[in-house]
């Protein structure tokens, strides 16, 4: 299957202790890594890190083409224009690199050539600098480091470099043996990694990989030695993958977790759905439960998008079964996997068909919605005619009978009583307005646009659509807030949940599993759901988020109801 790499990188640290979102300062130095001294992120004096220190470059032959590179190292969308003539101050440490003679395609500003490290005739007063584009999508060649090392990492990586005393090869070759790559290693250094299966009588080791991945194979080789390596979206998946061949499972799991961090970045949907697959091709189950997530919080979004029809039969198995879907309601579903197998056509059987179907919990579709079904003349309710009789029929005696007459049923197919994330208007309340209104009204005295009040049916079943229960949904981003409501919040923004009126009534038949959904305002993608623990839901920063909140300061909530019976 052709992977689409379309991933924009988040740029942050990895360590063995901990992942840093924008942590330059934690971040080890690497030879050859630039930055910008300026008062914007985008603008600078040039700074290129060697030998142990950061130095500058001088503007001699300092044209666009270098700025071009400097800014698609740093993950700009490329460069307005170059700066010389020390405009943005004078550095301080050696010039090195004077007389740049840059294509603009290399990856780094040391590809490039020039006269060579510290040789230079240039004063500080002409130190270059560059105007990047800002952009809102960062680019493909910005890095993140993962260090796993524990000492002796200079030294082993020089000996990688020179080859001393080497005595076992590796042949990397494709699956068309029309590229090979050959490296001289230390058999000492790969017997620390079992899954080789390396012993005193190796010589030779030969693996297949795909030759989009031969530039890579060497920095990974280098990473056996010193466990340290720069990881970009470009070379992310070919390093998970030789980290899959030859079994380094820490370096496979950071890498994997990269991965993670960029599931909101693509609205297409395109590099989630490759991420999947690929997770499912590694074994990779973190990867894949991850992906599976995203995508089921953001299933409406998916649902709506062209890569709706493309996904396989085996993903979406695995999302049918989950319980964390976002969708408007049950009957919704139904449409899309519908459409679904529309369009896949001959390429699903009958048999894969009625087993995504059978996945449909009928029970909670919508009583209306259920009348409506049993009229429907399409092909596929021909195909399935029984399959959906007794869908329609289990439906409707969920809506007809009590509660006490299903209950011994419930052990067998508890899965279909359980209800997803249904966002229908009936079920759910939206909140936009995050802002901190001065003074601050107390809703006896005026209106606060994160404090309403809405009122749900007891429960999905027909015999509880004339009982009510009363919610008020509240957002709090001060202690001053909360005081007012005679609470104590130690953590903003906080929500609160409060069921009133009949809700106490059927607590020996209905339990309320409530959900808050934050989404990002202008991409609309939800990044985060979280339960509620005595109706309160403290939002977690981003270090203790799962996925990285894309959108911290630009986001909504909204607050879910889901009844279920006990």
């Amino acid at each position: 299957m052709v992977m689409y790499i379309l991933w924009t990188l988040l740029f942050f640290h990895v360590s063995a202790q901990r992942w840093t979102l924008f942590d330059e300062e934690s971040k080890p130095k690497r030879e050859g890594r630039v930055r910008l001294v300026g008062d914007l992120p985008s603008s600078g004096r040039v700074e290129v890190y060697h030998d142990g220190q950061w130095g500058t470059v001088c503007d001699d032959g300092w044209e666009l083409a270098e700025a071009q590179v400097v800014c698609h190292q740093l993950g700009f969308p490329g460069a307005i224009s170059v700066t010389p003539g020390g405009q943005y101050g004078e550095g301080s440490g050696p010039i090195w690199l004077d007389d740049m003679n840059c294509k603009g395609s290399e990856s780094s500003l040391s590809e490039c050539c020039f006269k060579g490290w510290g040789v230079t005739d240039c004063s500080h007063k002409e130190d270059a600098g560059v105007v990047c584009e800002p952009g809102s999508n960062i680019t493909s060649d910005r890095q993140f480091s993962v260090d796993n090392s524990l000492g002796l990492s200079d030294d082993l990586g020089l000996l990688f470099d020179r080859g001393d005393g080497c005595d076992f090869r590796i042949n990397v070759q494709d699956t068309s043996e029309e590229s090979e790559l050959t490296f001289c290693v230390h058999k000492m250094i790969l017997m620390i990694y079992p899954e080789l299966n390396i012993t005193n009588n190796s010589r030779n080791l030969t693996v297949n990989v795909s030759q989009t991945c031969h530039p890579h194979v060497s920095a990974f080789l280098r990473y056996l030695y010193t466990r340290q390596i720069d990881v970009s979206i470009t070379s992310a998946q070919c390093l998970h993958q030789l980290s899959f061949i030859f079994g380094v499972k820490k370096l496979m799991e950071d890498v994997g977790r990269a991965f993670t961090l960029l599931l909101p970045e693509d609205n297409t949907f395109r590099t989630q759905v490759s991420m999947y697959e690929y997770g499912v091709h590694t074994r990779d189950l973190v990867l894949q439960e991850n992906v599976l997530q995203y995508l089921s919080w953001n299933c409406e979004f998916l649902i709506s998008s062209p890569v709706w029809s493309t996904i396989s039969f085996h993903m979406m198995d695995a999302l049918l079964q989950r319980s964390d879907l976002i969708v408007n309601d049950e009957a919704f579903l139904l449409e899309a996997l519908e459409r679904w197998i529309q369009d896949k056509g001959d390429e699903i059987s009958s048999d894969q068909q009625a087993s995504l179907l059978n996945h449909i919990r009928f029970l909670l579709i919508p009583v209306d919605k259920l009348y409506e079904m049993q009229f429907s003349s399409s092909v596929l309710h021909q195909n399935h005619e029984k399959l959906y009789l007794t869908g329609l029929l289990r439906g409707f005696q969920f809506n007809a009978l009590p509660f006490s007459k299903i209950r011994n049923q419930m052990d067998n197919m508890s899965s279909e009583y359980l209800p997803r994330i249904y966002t229908e208007d009936e079920w759910s309340l939206f909140i936009n307005d995050t802002t901190i209104n001065y003074p601050y009204y107390h809703y006896n005295y005026g209106q606060n646009n994160r404090i309403q009040t809405f009122s749900t049916p007891a429960h999905p079943s027909a015999l509880y659509r004339a009982q009510n229960v009363q919610w008020q949904a509240q957002v709090f981003l001060s202690a001053q807030e909360c005081s007012n409501y005679g609470i104590s919040c130690y953590s903003f923004p906080v929500a609160r949940f409060v069921g009133y009126g009949n809700q106490n009534m059927y607590a020996s038949t209905i339990r309320y599993s409530n959900r808050l959904i934050l989404s990002c305002k202008t991409k609309n993608n939800v990044f985060h759901v979280q339960d509620f623990k005595n109706d309160m839901a403290v939002i977690p920063n981003n270090s203790s988020m799962g996925l990285p909140n894309p959108c911290p300061d630009d986001y909504s909530f909204r607050f879910v109801v889901r009844p279920e019976y006990i």
